[in-house]
């Protein structure tokens, strides 16, 4: 928006001839002053607000994440996995405020780390406001969110604990600063010194927040082994399905939803122009652009999804459907506001493909992951980041990222293999830091005792063993329940003996 500038000086030789022309000078350009500040305050009450309107939206998706995990476990670990997201919120949002916000984003620092801003001290300030600590926060607890699922039914509570306090109030955090801060060694907005001249074009995070959380959940299902039953003696993949589709499909639209504050609010700003201003495209327009891509990408993979699967199981599989629409979402988060519609389509067929080739692999090498956290977010999350480099176009990344011309641009678009190299290094390193930090705490909580619970609370179900009492009744169909609890099937008052009383499907 153009500045609204005026001076006595200017003006008067304009009002040559009326009376008191420098006072009415002066007066004039007093109210264009006040004018000029209203305009301004407005643009930051916009801005705030729509940023915190997207805060919303992607803390939101807390609660996607908790009917989606609740979904895909057996009834009789329901409550514990419905209080692990719980926790994963609030103990992200103490550490983060403590500790997280500063690591990522306290500037000015160094590369490698912030260091201002700790318990928002110094906050509000000129680049920073509350808002950006609560969208910030909403993104961390997400990447927190992810890990759950991969070791969902089988981890102590105090693993909880531990684990997501670390994560949200350091490992990811220094993630984020490197490539979203001003001073990261790999951020595109970094002033001088961009990684091969462009920087990682990581927009919404399909690295930061994805790959992160799932290389950290990664770990922790490979340290603690699969599930009881995951696969029997032969070795042979056996389901353990979770108890509820209606869950699964209630959670993934609650995600689809927060996921247009997830990406589309990743701007930050709604009220910039592109250019001179005054036209009907500016920073809106992308941020429209950018719901479209985000939609098609993950429609394009939830279809994908449906015909593959129905291909190779012979049925057709909701919870799969589910699955490949957020991988979908997971893998056009990295690019969504730099490429073209058409491209996300690209995205999301790949993606659908490199979910269900993860989930193969996971059965072959006997990989338990209950919500295929690592395979979706992890694994599509990798995908995103090489997609960008190889689809993102010139004139958008020029406008989501000013003030460098002749940026690299994607490789399939003629901007050359810079932007490939970097996004490559970015995969590289996340990898190779979350494995570094995460592996060996979930290593060193093993050793302690204080990761994976004891078989019996593990055939039991650990809502009886763990938190008092079953969240609901619930007939799982998995062999497990003839090792657990007996209880009483209730029938209508009547004069005839319940003769099911002991039957194995009365047992949860």
């Amino acid at each position: 928006m153009a500045n609204l500038t005026c001076s006595a000086s200017d003006l008067g030789p304009l009002l040559v001839g009326a009376a008191n022309a420098t006072a009415a000078a002066a007066y004039i350009c007093g109210r264009f002053d006040t004018v000029s500040t209203r305009l301004s305050d407005a643009t930051f009450a916009i801005d705030t607000t729509y940023l915190l309107f997207s805060a919303y939206l992607v803390f939101a998706m807390q609660l996607g994440f908790a009917m989606l995990c609740a979904g895909s476990v057996r009834a009789k670990n329901t409550m514990n996995i419905m209080l692990t997201n719980v926790l994963d919120a609030a103990a992200g949002g103490l550490f983060y405020y403590l500790f997280g916000f500063a690591f990522a984003f306290g500037a000015p620092s160094n590369g490698f780390i912030g260091r201002h801003f700790f318990g928002l001290r110094d906050i509000p300030a000129p680049n920073f406001d509350y808002s950006n600590f609560l969208y910030q926060w909403a993104f961390a607890i997400a990447a927190a969110g992810i890990t759950s699922g991969s070791i969902a039914e089988r981890t102590q509570f105090v693993a909880y604990l531990i684990y997501s306090a670390f994560l949200t109030g350091f490992v990811y955090p220094v993630v984020s600063h490197w490539f979203w801060s001003v001073d990261g060694w790999a951020s595109p907005t970094r002033a001088t010194d961009l990684l091969f001249g462009s920087g990682v074009i990581d927009f919404a995070g399909s690295g930061v927040v994805h790959l992160v959380g799932g290389i950290a959940g990664l770990w922790g299902a490979l340290i603690e082994g699969p599930r009881i039953g995951r696969f029997d003696h032969t070795g042979r993949s056996v389901t353990l399905r979770g108890h509820s589709a209606s869950l699964v499909v209630l959670g993934t639209f609650l995600l689809w939803f927060g996921w247009y504050g997830f990406n589309p609010g990743s701007f930050t700003q709604i009220l910039k122009s592109y250019g001179e201003g005054g036209t009907y495209y500016g920073q809106w327009s992308a941020i429209g652009r950018t719901a479209v891509t985000t939609t098609l990408s993950g429609c394009t993979a939830a279809l994908t999804t449906l015909f593959g699967k129905r291909l190779l199981a012979g049925h057709w599989n909701v919870t799969d459907v589910c699955n490949g629409l957020l991988g979908g979402f997971a893998a056009i988060t990295a690019g969504c506001s730099v490429v073209e519609p058409w491209a996300a389509i690209i995205c999301g067929f790949v993606a659908s493909a490199v979910l269900i080739g993860c989930n193969r692999l996971a059965e072959k090498f006997k990989y338990d992951d209950p919500l295929e956290a690592a395979q979706l977010h992890g694994g599509c999350g990798a995908w995103g980041i090489i997609f960008t480099a190889l689809f993102a176009k010139e004139a958008y990344v020029n406008q989501v990222y000013p003030g460098r011309p002749g940026r690299p641009y994607g490789l399939f678009m003629g901007g050359g293999g810079k932007l490939l190299a970097a996004h490559i290094i970015q995969i590289l390193v996340i990898i190779g830091w979350v494995s570094a930090t995460m592996g060996p705490l979930f290593y060193a909580l093993y050793k302690l005792k204080l990761l994976r619970i004891s078989a019996e609370d593990e055939m039991a179900g650990m809502d009886m063993t763990r938190h008092g009492g079953f969240a609901y009744v619930y007939h799982d169909d998995d062999d497990s329940h003839k090792h657990g609890f007996m209880l009483r099937k209730v029938e209508p008052a009547s004069g005839t003996p319940n003769t099911y009383q002991n039957s194995p499907r009365s047992t949860v």
